[in-house]
């Protein structure tokens, strides 16, 4: 019987919190930050190997000999390779010690990048793309329960809002940065940073992350059992369906900036965007453990008016930078909102309902890549913004009902 000290890992496995400082006051209580911030590496480097050809699909294109929506599935075939293995391989992998499956993972990533980075042939790059989604798929069902077992329980949330910042992180700076390396030097020196930046982080996790036992056979989580759990239902439906949404828009961004005329300035749009998602994810970070509901709709509303704009701004810079700016502060919190939603609603099920989260985030990676290649073709860029909000109108009308379950206005133990 699990009592409200056990925690599940995501990866499947049931842990326990780390205990409070001495005395018992929460004073006391610290976060070993130096390990989260490792966490908060890999998340990074897993985030920006999914997007970084956002910003680079033309020079990618070009490179690689193929046409820009064909580039733009070096985001699908990531996410694809996520989907098809993340749930098997977790539970291929629940025995291991965790510090061993993340550095396995983190290893996958090196090689993977390394093959984009010198590959010539469309193929074999997609080849790579996809064992780069196999090493996602593990990273992912490891990485939010290995920040909450570092944590004491009333700062578990503040762990995995440490953890997650990787992702606007990447956003605000490693994709800018991989867009003006690769109009610099080539966008395969962005893909061989990204390999050096992991050998920096194995030497990491080798020094400074503690390292847990895997699961037994007997604790292993049922998933189709998680989804009789109220709650668990909605927050996966807006896990999908809001990710792609998004995807949508962002897996063509560089595209998309370009036909309004200002492809010299999408490092700059993007900066904007994961700058604003820096501000989110800290103030969700602060709030989250009393305003998840309330965080979760502002969430869904800010990126809804940030794609109204971008739909209506025709050649008009300044809303264009406006509508990111919108776009980040919506964005940035919702992987630690949803997140922290799917562990509340699932509670002894949390760890296969993160294994799902995982898998269909992931769905909709792959999900938002096609269906935006195909908008691109068929219709043209400026179709992605109006997909945004016909997408977010679902979204909304779910949170807003799963007012007892799923996104309740009191988290469970406040």
């Amino acid at each position: 019987m699990s009592t409200p000290s056990d925690i599940a890992d995501a990866s499947g496995t049931s842990t326990r919190a780390a205990p409070p400082g001495k005395g018992g006051g929460e004073e006391r209580e610290k976060l070993p930050l130096f390990a989260l911030l490792a966490l908060s590496t890999a998340v990074f480097i897993t985030s920006l190997t999914e997007t970084l050809p956002a910003g680079l699909l033309p020079a990618m294109s070009e490179g690689l000999n193929v046409r820009e929506s064909a580039a733009g599935q070096t985001v699908t075939i990531y996410a694809i390779g996520t989907v098809l293995t993340a749930i098997p391989l977790s539970a291929a992998t629940a025995g291991w010690r965790r510090k061993r499956l993340l550095l396995t993972s983190m290893t996958g990533f090196a090689v993977a990048n390394t093959v984009t980075a010198l590959s010539s042939v469309y193929s074999l790059t997609m080849v790579a793309r996809f064992v780069a989604g196999i090493a996602a798929g593990l990273a992912w069902a490891l990485l939010v329960g290995y920040a909450r077992r570092m944590a004491p329980v009333r700062l578990q949330g503040r762990a995995i809002a440490i953890a997650m910042a990787g992702i606007p992180v990447a956003l605000s700076l490693g994709v800018p940065a991989g867009t003006f390396l690769g109009a610099a030097l080539g966008w395969r020196a962005a893909f061989l940073s990204m390999t050096a930046l992991t050998v920096v982080l194995l030497l990491w996790i080798f020094v400074g992350v503690p390292d847990y036992p895997g699961q037994g056979r007997g604790e292993r989580p049922k998933m189709l059992g998680a989804l009789r759990v109220p709650g668990v239902s909605p927050v996966l439906f807006v896990v999908l369906v809001f990710v792609l949404a998004h995807t949508i828009l962002y897996a063509y961004i560089a595209t998309f900036v370009h036909d309004l005329g200002m492809g010299d300035d999408t490092d700059l749009v993007l900066l904007v965007f994961g700058g604003a998602s820096l501000v989110s994810i800290w103030i969700v970070g602060a709030q989250i453990h009393h305003r998840l509901r309330s965080l979760t709709v502002a969430s869904v509303l800010l990126v809804a008016v940030a794609a109204a704009l971008l739909a209506v701004v025709a050649d008009n810079a300044a809303l264009v930078y406006l509508a990111s700016a919108l776009w980040g502060l919506g964005w940035g919190g919702v992987p630690t909102l949803l997140q922290t939603a799917a562990g509340d609603a699932g509670g002894e099920a949390a760890d296969a309902a993160q294994a799902m989260l995982v898998t269909l985030w992931n769905v909709a990676m792959a999900g938002g890549g096609i269906i935006g290649g195909v908008l691109l073709d068929v219709i043209g860029s400026d179709s992605f913004p109006w997909a945004v909000m016909l997408l977010l109108a679902p979204v909304l009308a779910v949170v807003l009902k799963a007012h007892k379950h799923g996104f309740p206005a009191k988290r469970p133990g406040t």
